[in-house]
């Protein structure tokens, strides 16, 4: 059982989006939000770049982009993407032959970039090896790298220039008969990509790659991306997302997942429910979490754990999770199963006590679930 009550309040109404593949994944309409990261290791070492790709599907990552910027990096490709658990998506900029090469290698989608992949007759080039590589694609715009005439239109990059940008991209394709693509309208600004993805819902039924685009580091990063993404998939905006964190794309995996979790949209693993202590605390709440993340890390079944320092919130949050402890005085604590209050527990065997009752306690969901199925 999880405790996963239904209601009101907390529905978010997804916008309603054309499903297309990406490899054996499906990406919009009733599928399940798909979460991305990219390689940044040289696609020419290929053993790197597979490790990191290994990595990041272990992670939970249902898509890996790799980028393709030379003939060399085509190459390589076609040993990334037959060592990879996950579909490959295919970065290109500037050189469309890289396109078509990236596709003939057996990657499941290529991102193209409307403001450097060239002429209509080019994109065309790659419209037809997508299709004849039975490859998707995603048109991804970006406020960075907008086409010089659409810069002297608007003077500057903006949310109808982005729009704009990939509506016209989205022409072509349709033009061309070819409808397997998504598409993206990133910036770096919060506000401006905020924007540019509310226009663009609007306007198309494709489904929507969320990003906000060079995001900064791990903490800075995490923070800007959940504002930003969080808000727009509060609004049922998003069929896919990429973190994009100057960090190990493992943890644009994380905090992708934590954006999905607490809006209810995804579930993985263990959340943790904790408090951030204070004096009241009956044990080390942050040194505790601390060494129960990285020894949960395992366990995939989604289920809910608390970790609360004293009895004020403690009994309560506990009553709404699948394991709980609540600290109390004398060095121990209050252990509660499903919801319920089972047993006492002291502080020294706490940490190897919660995980053993975590892994029982994810046993029996994955047991039940396989039953439902």
């Amino acid at each position: 059982m999880s405790l996963n009550h239904i209601r009101p309040w907390r529905n978010i109404y997804r916008r309603k989006s054309r499903q297309i593949m990406v490899g054996n994944v499906p990406v919009g309409g009733d599928a399940p939000i798909t979460v991305q990261t990219m390689t940044n290791t040289l696609t020419t070492d290929a053993k790197a770049t597979i490790l990191q790709v290994l990595a990041a599907a272990e992670a939970g990552a249902d898509i890996v982009r790799v980028s393709v910027p030379d003939e060399e990096s085509a190459r390589a490709l076609k040993e990334i993407v037959r060592e990879s658990p996950v579909p490959i998506v295919a970065d290109i900029h500037f050189h469309y032959k890289r396109g078509i090469e990236a596709a003939e290698a057996g990657a499941a989608c290529l991102r193209i970039n409307p403001g450097n992949i060239g002429d209509e007759k080019r994109v065309k080039e790659v419209i037809k090896a997508a299709r004849d590589n039975n490859c998707s694609m995603r048109i991804g715009v970006n406020a960075g790298s907008l086409e010089k005439h659409l810069l002297d239109k608007y003077g500057e990059p903006c949310p109808d220039a982005m729009v704009e940008s990939g509506m016209d991209h989205i022409k072509i394709l349709q033009d061309n008969d070819f409808h397997e693509f998504k598409i993206s309208c990133k910036a770096s600004d919060v506000f401006m990509a905020a924007a540019a993805y509310q226009q663009l819902a609007e306007q198309t039924d494709a489904p929507i790659h969320l990003g906000i685009t060079e995001a900064g580091g791990l903490t800075s990063g995490t923070i800007k991306s959940a504002i930003g993404l969080g808000n727009l998939l509060w609004m049922g905006i998003g069929d896919t997302i990429r973190v994009s964190l100057s960090a190990d794309p493992v943890e644009e995996v994380k905090v992708g997942y934590e954006i999905l979790k607490s809006l209810g949209l995804r579930h993985r693993g263990v959340n943790i429910i904790s408090c951030p202590s204070c004096a009241r605390q009956g044990f080390d709440v942050i040194k505790t979490v601390e060494a129960l993340e990285k020894r949960l890390e395992h366990i995939k079944t989604p289920m809910s754990l608390s970790i609360i320092g004293c009895v004020v919130n403690g009994p309560g949050e506990a009553l709404m999770t699948d394991v709980g402890f609540t600290g109390g005085g004398n060095g121990s604590g209050m252990v509660y199963l499903a919801g319920k209050q089972s047993h006492k527990l002291g502080n020294e065997a706490m940490i190897e006590h919660i995980v053993e009752q975590v892994e029982a306690r994810a046993a029996v969901l994955q047991a039940e679930e396989q039953a439902a199925e």
